[in-house]
């Protein structure tokens, strides 16, 4: 046998320590937990309790969940009158010169209330948002933004900033995963009739149909909104909402690397918030198929700190209502309860 040396064996440790390292370190799943992009909240709607908080207080770049807040002054504005279903909105130069995702609404035509509430539900039109935005604010845009503020301040929401209707980017405006956790819940609470727009997944327009991007309404047991969202500098967003038995369950993640991931991951997170209350129960045989491949909650979470690898981890304990999908929502007045980088 031929005798290589010291360096040759030092060549061949090194090449078989190279081969173990590559078996632990091989590329993981793509999920943002440890980025900079990423955060995580899940709370329990009913009591207000949180149930997982990662980065939640970490300024984030909230791309269409920003919708969210224009959709609650819109329907504030029809509680209080200022604003119905049928109301004709003016298309602006500017507000039809919003890059996609749109309508490709005209510059000096209108459309109404109801369907550009629709259109950003659905498709997230940021044109059909900017319309909406200056129609509220009696102004521009960005007067818009100012008020969206305002009224996220007065909701607690109280590091977020708003600079347009649409989310598209802009390095101020930025929000938390607590924040639109507190957004969502807020929806819910103050618009018990109106949020069941957020269940629409498809609306005509125009003589085609526009269907959303929001597949937890499909794919997990007790969905019934709330938002999807994406720019470059955030990655892929979601505020998410289920009920089970009388309890509600409000996620927001932040950062996902793709649509498909960041939705595997919320709904990993909202099992978590079910099983803790007791909510869980097996899932289905369709849900199982679903999910054989995807990531799981614990392979999503390469990046996280300890801490919160260790609470996520956990084994929960030991039923889920489906939700039934709003064609067309109730449009009744209810009764009211009581420094990031810059974007890409």
């Amino acid at each position: 046998m031929p005798h290589h040396g010291l360096a040759g064996c030092r060549a061949c440790a090194f090449a078989l320590l190279a081969v173990i390292l590559s078996f632990f370190t091989a590329a993981p799943a793509r999920a943002q937990i440890g980025s900079d992009r990423y955060a995580a909240f899940v709370m329990d709607a009913n009591t207000n309790e949180p149930i997982v908080s990662i980065a939640a207080d970490e300024r984030r770049y909230p791309a269409s969940l920003t919708k969210m807040m224009t959709l609650y002054m819109a329907f504030e504005a029809m509680d209080r009158g200022r604003l119905s279903p049928e109301t004709r909105i003016r298309v602006s130069q500017a507000a039809a010169a919003r890059p996609p995702s749109k309508l490709g609404l005209r510059a000096g035509s209108t459309i109404t209330a109801r369907d550009a509430i629709l259109a950003l539900i659905t498709k997230s039109a940021n044109d059909a948002a900017a319309a909406l935005g200056e129609h509220l604010s009696g102004s521009t845009e960005a007067a818009f933004g100012r008020m969206m503020t305002t009224r996220a301040r007065s909701l607690g929401m109280s590091r977020t900033t708003f600079r347009n209707a649409s989310g598209l980017p802009d390095p101020q405006q930025v929000t938390t995963a607590r924040d639109m956790a507190i957004l969502s819940q807020a929806l819910v609470r103050d618009f018990p009739q109106r949020y069941s727009y957020f269940s629409v997944q498809s609306f005509e327009w125009r003589g085609t149909t526009i269907s959303g991007h929001n597949r937890l309404l499909d794919n997990y047991p007790g969905a019934d909104g709330i938002k999807t969202g994406f720019i470059n500098a955030s990655g892929f967003n979601l505020a998410a909402s289920a009920m089970r038995d009388g309890v509600r369950m409000i996620a927001v993640v932040f950062g996902g690397a793709s649509s498909w991931e960041r939705d595997s991951h919320v709904m990993a997170l909202l099992d978590r918030g079910f099983a803790e209350r007791g909510r869980g129960g097996p899932p289905t045989d369709m849900m199982m198929a679903g999910r054989r491949n995807g990531p799981s909650l614990v392979g999503t979470a390469n990046a996280a700190p300890a801490s919160a690898l260790a609470r996520l981890q956990a084994p929960p304990p030991a039923g889920g209502s489906v939700r039934r999908v709003v064609s067309r929502p109730a449009i009744a007045a209810p009764a009211r309860t009581p420094a990031p980088r810059a974007a890409a």
